[in-house]
């Protein structure tokens, strides 16, 4: 929902208090703590302060609205980013999450959806309901259900809740491709798809991973075959730099990802053609676009845990456990039968 506050336009986070069970409450509170430490970047959404209804009890989140994100952009051909736009964006998204870091917060869902771009070219890092607090120098157990499929790391889809920085410097990664090709460059249907296509892009762990791997999902998940790494081939239509910041963003093992700030100093950035200044960027490629996004923001969003808001995952899960168990039974039945024959 969006509406004019002092001559300024704001989109409204509508959280219903209703009946709000403890982990909503939590959800909920924990975002607006977030949005608080962050306070004020210029590549980072600021919460401009809260709002209650006396006539239902709501709460919401206040931010001024941004004209438009990058989620609809393939879908309109005419919209192509060159190479100087393309690094300015990027190094704007690399700044504010450096920030994020910085301050102890993992996003934990940087999708194209989730970068809204003003007017005057600004990129901003919105939605922070799946973030969290991080510390590198503890390891705390984080859930695994979260970042949107397609652009969700390996080690998340292996099960992993040991993780920092890097679960954030894959998605700038994906995000990176989509810019270049103006489309997802990993479009999973599914969890096992999804990491089928990781692997045959970024080639996929050797043995010695599959053997010492203690992640929950590693037996699950592991190819028949080994792929080999294919990425340079795949975008080799792309500026050599570009694609070796995906390279390193797109790495198989996490800590080889690096961090935001290591990747603003990469040749991506150093080289000709430098990225342009942010008043030359396209105030907005689409009309069509910059309605959606208005219009979606003003959709009311409840705080919801992290699990209920990965309802895809779940559901996969739960297939997956069928699927175990059936072929558990059908393992216990050759057995028997190999008793009986025996």
């Amino acid at each position: 929902m969006s509406t004019r506050l002092l001559n300024k336009v704001v989109a409204l986070k509508k959280v219903s208090l209703d009946n709000l069970d403890p982990k909503s409450v939590k959800f909920m509170a924990r975002e607006i703590i977030i949005l608080r430490r962050l306070g004020e970047h210029p590549n980072v959404i600021k919460l401009e302060g809260l709002a209650t209804s006396r006539l239902s009890s709501s709460l919401y989140l206040v931010f001024y609205c941004i004209e438009y994100d990058f989620k609809g952009i393939p879908k309109h051909k005419s919209v192509k980013f060159c190479e100087p736009e393309i690094k300015c964006y990027m190094h704007q998204l690399l700044k504010g999450l450096d920030h994020c870091h910085s301050r102890g917060i993992l996003h934990r869902d940087i999708t194209t959806s989730n970068l809204l771009v003003n007017k005057d070219g600004i990129l901003k890092i919105a939605d922070f309901g799946l973030s969290t607090f991080f510390d590198p120098e503890q390891s705390i157990p984080l859930t695994s259900h979260i970042v949107t499929l397609w652009y969700r790391p390996p080690e998340l889809l292996l099960g992993s809740n040991s993780y920092g920085v890097g679960v954030d410097l894959w998605g700038v990664g994906c995000v990176l491709g989509e810019l270049f090709t103006g489309k997802p460059i990993m479009p999973g249907k599914t969890e096992v798809d999804q990491l089928h296509k990781i692997f045959k892009l970024c080639g996929s762990p050797s043995d010695d991973f599959w053997l010492q791997s203690k992640l929950p999902n590693a037996n699950i998940f592991k190819p028949i075959e080994p792929y080999r790494w294919i990425l340079r081939a795949t975008f080799h239509d792309l500026p050599a730099a570009a694609v070796g910041l995906m390279d390193t963003l797109l790495s198989i093992k996490a800590e080889y990802r690096g961090t935001a700030a290591l990747a603003l100093q990469t040749e991506f950035f150093t080289t000709e053609p430098f990225g342009c200044d942010t008043s030359s960027l396209p105030q907005s490629p689409s009309k069509e676009i910059n309605a959606k996004k208005i219009e979606n923001q003003g959709e009311s969003v409840r705080a919801i845990p992290a699990a209920e808001a990965n309802a895809e995952l779940q559901s996969n899960i739960g297939r997956r456990q069928l699927i175990t168990h059936s072929k558990a039974r059908n393992r216990q039945s050759v057995e028997r039968a190999k008793q009986l024959k025996n």
